[in-house]
């Protein structure tokens, strides 16, 4: 018999003619440029089929979108195909490769569900060279590659780059009108009361801009209503509709609770701001008059409203002695300056209410030596040393209150606990303040006197000597970990030294959601810590060994050598994608990679 090559080398010298009989027919125009006996391999394998290999050493678009997991060949009905099950040729140069039933087309396998009216559209209408960007692509006559997933990609951008080109976060497939999916609660301007009856086009005017039709959804001025309505106060009021008027309704007056009459240059106070609106205006339904009767009236003229009691004894500025929250609250006496006195009002004194220190007459001398002499310790003894307590004053200050604390950061450093690090910025009510009492005295030193310590029976003795917080954290931040993992039995190398230590000992309790620590008999296996994808593929005696391929600086498998396997890459093997050998499997319901191949003759792999 004759062998193999033998017959090759007779097929070389057989005359041309020879090849165009027994040639299956011409190609497709597509293709004619390798027409030919001497071009035979750039598609076929001598002895063999056509090779997937070699159409997507040509078709490199097709090649690009594999390798990126896109579109429809990518699909795991599709890439597992041979290119000429669906794209066979030598049927004449007008011959059209690309032949499918459109009726009958899974569009979902190209990665894009067709919905809505995209459902009910022609092919030809989407796949067309307008809507293509890539330029080689474009220049195709009849191609169903190119196409981009976003909407303006093949629409024209109507709102033309005012809006984000999400379109489906107003829009859906069936129309562009209505837009179904937009809630004007998500926009800067909340409809509320009559707005939400209010058609769009009533703020939403239609307009042309760059020669085509368009309609502005942003940059509509909302600052305040005479943005869009007119003011029928004739700026009486500064354009603050919203104090006396509510959305439901202009004619619905709310101005006696909600109106700032700060506005007008007379501020309401005490008693005035519980005095309704047309105690002093008059009644008036006329929006350019209404509560203008009373312009120019500055606030220290009581008389223009209030009858003088005192008719005019004191002169015509009652808030010398008077305030607004009561008539009967004085303030002081216009003929007393208590500065000539031995104890002048500073701060918070000068508000007092002269009653209140002078209980029987303002001749009766007081005693102001100490401040205890008038006010109760609220300490209750705590800073008092033999039987004596400090005055007030070393702490408080007349002009800030009580609640205010002259007590610095440099008179903490002087005690016995200096603050440092994030007690710094701890405010003092945590520390101090104990049941709505403040306390200074004996309140601890130690951090487990005053923080829960999470890790009681969980760390040993060696490492947290005497519950010492300072072995592991400081001051500056509980996060901050100072602890040397050497000393344990377990070093940590690679990327184990970067991850935070929660991830290996901290953990959710199932239960009630509580933090769960494990600091003990921590193993050191990689597979009771993490995942694997390899399902059962590399187990002995029950277990998976990471170690042979992998390290602990990298998930990638950085030590793995393909000569140490049993089967070692030589020639064009190593050359070949792993992916064209390792193929994805669905093992126990899941999807996996298939490296332990179990046989390795040549016919296995090849046709």
């Amino acid at each position: 018999m004759i062998n193999k090559w033998a017959y090759y080398l007779i097929i070389i010298w057989l005359p041309l003619e020879f090849f165009a009989q027994i040639s299956p027919g011409q190609l497709s125009q597509a293709h004619a440029n390798i027409e030919g006996i001497s071009n035979c391999t750039q598609c076929h394998i001598l002895g063999e089929k056509v090779s997937n290999l070699k159409c997507l050493t040509c078709h490199l678009e097709i090649q690009s979108l594999l390798n990126q997991n896109r579109g429809y060949h990518s699909s795991d009905e599709v890439r597992n195909q041979d290119c000429f099950a669906c794209h066979s040729d030598h049927h004449g140069r007008k011959f059209d490769m690309v032949r499918f039933d459109e009726g009958q087309f899974d569009h979902n396998l190209t990665g894009y569900t067709l919905e809505g009216q995209h459902d009910q559209t022609e092919c030809k209408s989407c796949h067309q060279a307008d809507h293509i960007a890539n330029a080689e692509i474009k220049q195709r006559a009849s191609t169903y590659l190119g196409l981009e997933q976003t909407c303006i990609s093949c629409h024209l951008d109507f709102h033309q780059n005012t809006l984000s080109n999400d379109c489906i976060a107003c829009h859906d497939f069936e129309a562009f009108r209505p837009a179904p999916h937009f809630n004007h609660a998500d926009a800067a301007f909340n409809l509320k009361g009559a707005h939400l009856e209010v058609k769009c086009i009533e703020c939403h005017e239609k307009t042309t801009n760059n020669g085509k039709d368009f309609q502005a959804f942003t940059g509509i001025e909302f600052q305040d209503c005479i943005s869009c309505h007119n003011d029928p106060h004739l700026g009486h009021f500064k354009s603050q509709c919203f104090q006396c008027h509510q959305e439901n309704s202009f004619n619905t007056f709310t101005g006696s609770a909600a109106f700032n009459h700060n506005i007008t240059g007379f501020n309401l106070k005490g008693s005035h701001s519980r005095v309704g609106c047309f105690a002093c205006h008059q009644k008036s339904s006329n929006a350019k008059t209404v509560f203008q009767d009373q312009l120019n009236i500055k606030e220290n003229q009581c008389v223009s409203c209030h009858e003088d009691v005192h008719e005019n004894k004191f002169g015509n500025d009652c808030a010398q002695c008077h305030v607004e929250k009561s008539f009967f609250s004085l303030k002081s006496m216009d003929f007393f300056n208590h500065s000539v006195t031995d104890y002048p009002l500073e701060g918070l004194h000068l508000g007092v209410d002269c009653k209140s220190c002078h209980k029987d007459r303002y001749t009766v001398p007081i005693d102001y030596s100490a401040c205890k002499n008038c006010h109760q310790d609220y300490h209750q003894g705590e800073f008092e040393d033999h039987q004596t307590s400090p005055d007030c004053a070393r702490c408080h200050s007349l002009h800030e209150g009580f609640e205010y604390s002259l007590f610095s950061l440099e008179d903490h450093a002087e005690t016995t606990f200096p603050l440092v690090g994030s007690h710094l910025a701890t405010p003092c009510f945590d520390c101090h303040l104990k049941e709505e009492q403040w306390t200074f005295r004996n309140i601890g030193g130690t951090c487990v006197e005053c923080h829960e310590d999470i890790h009681e029976g969980q760390l040993s003795s060696k490492y947290y000597p005497d519950q010492q917080c300072q072995s592991c954290h400081s001051e500056g931040s509980w996060a901050s970990i100072s602890f040397d993992h050497i000393l344990t039995e377990w070093p940590l190398e690679g990327a184990h030294t970067r991850i935070n230590c929660r991830d290996c000992h901290f953990e959710n309790a199932q239960t009630n959601n509580t933090l769960e620590f494990s600091f003990f008999s921590m193993e050191q296996e990689c597979y009771h810590c993490h995942d694997h994808n390899h399902g059962d593929q590399f187990v002995e005696n029950g277990q998976t060994d990471c170690i042979p391929c992998h390290n602990s600086e990298s998930w990638s498998p950085s030590i793995f050598d393909h000569n140490q396997a049993a089967f070692k890459l030589d020639g064009e093997h190593l050359i070949v994608e792993c992916n064209a050998c390792h193929l994805n499997i669905v093992d126990n319901d899941a999807n996996r990679v298939l490296y332990k191949i179990e046989k390795f003759d040549c016919i296995d792999c090849h046709q």
